[in-house]
Order: structure tokens, then C-alpha cells, then sequence
């Protein structure tokens, strides 16, 4: 029986990088990765949009989770990369930095947000998972996208 407990015990969790920080994302909110391309600009849009892209047939709002988080520009010329997820029947990529791999992890070893956690990253984050090497903060897809505000008004 401590098989199946353990079992319920875990979740998956789609890791990114923005400016040096990971973040997780449940696996259950991500429909698929990858590399925006024929981006169109969006006039008069919040600075966080970076513009609209057509994925297999699908309009989506390509949202630039370092200008969300107010991380300012990447001086990288790595090619930025975007995390497909759908919150209110409507499509939207998460631009990031880079994509990492899924990790299971246990749920009864998630923290919550420390006190003195960046107010910016406290807002998304529903809590945080410590790896060997770093702190994977845990997202709450709805408030990163500035859903969540929307909801309450």
C-alpha cells in the first residue's frame, strides 16, 4: 500500500529558465514546447505580449515571462523558447529562456515561499522545491498570466 500512497504523493513538473532562475510548471498545464516562429507584434499590446503566432491552427499569445517578471532584456543570443499552455479556452506560449526536463518530485517536500522571496516571483509562485544545486520555484500558470487578477475583479 505505501507504493500507491507514494505514487499519489508525486508530481511532474515541466522545468524552464528566465534569467537564471528554474521554474516548474505542473505538467498537466503544458501542451507542448517550442520555438516561436513568424511572431507578429501586437500594437498598443501590454509590454509582456510579445506578439501572436499560429501553432497548428491555433492562435496563440506569445507572453514574455521575463518582461512579466520585469527581469529586463536577454543579452543572449540563444534562441528563446516557448512552453504551450491553455488557461480559459485560449492558447498562449510562456517565452523562456530554455526548456529542462521533467522532474517527479514530492509533494510533501514542497515548501512554501520564503519570507524574503522577490515579491515578483512570490506573486506566481505557489511554492518552491529545493534541488541539490537550486531552488525550483514552483508556477501557478494562472497568475503568471495575470489570470488570476482577472478572475477576482
Amino acid at each position: 500500500m505505501t507504493a500507491s500512497y507514494d505514487e499519489q504523493s508525486m508530481s511532474e513538473y515541466v522545468t524552464a529558465t528566465v534569467a537564471g532562475q528554474r521554474f516548474g510548471l505542473p505538467i498537466g498545464r503544458v501542451q507542448d514546447v517550442f520555438v516561436p516562429e513568424r511572431l507578429t507584434r501586437v500594437p498598443l499590446a501590454a509590454p509582456e505580449v510579445a506578439g501572436l503566432l499560429n501553432s497548428r491552427g491555433r492562435i496563440v499569445t506569445l507572453i514574455d515571462v521575463r518582461r512579466r517578471l520585469a527581469f529586463g532584456e536577454n543579452s543572449r543570443a540563444e534562441q528563446p523558447m516557448a512552453i504551450g499552455v491553455e488557461a480559459r479556452g485560449e492558447s498562449y506560449g510562456l517565452l523562456v529562456d530554455a526548456v529542462g526536463e521533467v522532474l517527479k518530485l514530492d509533494d510533501r517536500n514542497i515548501d512554501v515561499n520564503p519570507v524574503n522571496l522577490d515579491p515578483r516571483l512570490a506573486d506566481v509562485s505557489v511554492g518552491i522545491h529545493r534541488l541539490d544545486e537550486q531552488l525550483l520555484l514552483l508556477i501557478d500558470v494562472d497568475r503568471l498570466l495575470g489570470l488570476a487578477e482577472k478572475a477576482a475583479a
